[in-house]
């Protein structure tokens, strides 16, 4: 019996993984009050500004969560290229790279915690969110050009 790898075989493997790597970036993003110190230095702001910190937080995390759900639900309709998924994962795509490009240019490594597991959780996640956008955004393309 052979298994041939096809361009479909790929993308169906990458979106299960973008699933689950949403679920990844929670998970990082959990640890980010404690290890950034936000008991402290949300205390300086105003309480308007403090409340507005957290429900930004709240609403980019239910955002993610959302992403995976999505994506693990709609695999399948995704991978077939049905219109609606594909505007879906192209939106997905577009805030993803929104995010890596909101870090390259907004964002300096010098601004992170200083220490070793700072720079390799920096690595990771950039390293994540780029590879959901290109599964995102290659899927699209993908199957715009079929």
């Amino acid at each position: 019996m052979t298994t041939s790898l096809t361009v479909e075989s790929v993308f169906s493997l990458a979106l299960w993984l973008a699933g689950a790597a949403s679920f990844c970036v929670l998970g990082a993003g959990a640890q980010v009050p404690q290890r950034f110190g936000w008991k402290l230095e949300l205390s300086r702001l105003s309480p308007i500004n403090r409340k507005l910190m957290w429900v930004y937080y709240g609403f980019i995390g239910t955002t993610i969560v959302a992403f995976g759900v999505l994506t693990l639900v709609f695999h399948d309709d995704m991978l077939r290229g049905d219109r609606v998924a594909l505007g879906l994962a192209a939106f997905m795509g577009i805030w993803w790279m929104a995010r890596v490009t909101v870090d390259g240019f907004v964002f300096r490594h010098s601004d992170w915690p200083r220490g070793r597991q700072f720079l390799v959780g920096h690595v990771l996640l950039t390293t994540t969110f780029v590879a959901m956008a290109a599964v995102y955004l290659g899927l699209v393309a993908w199957r715009l050009a079929n």
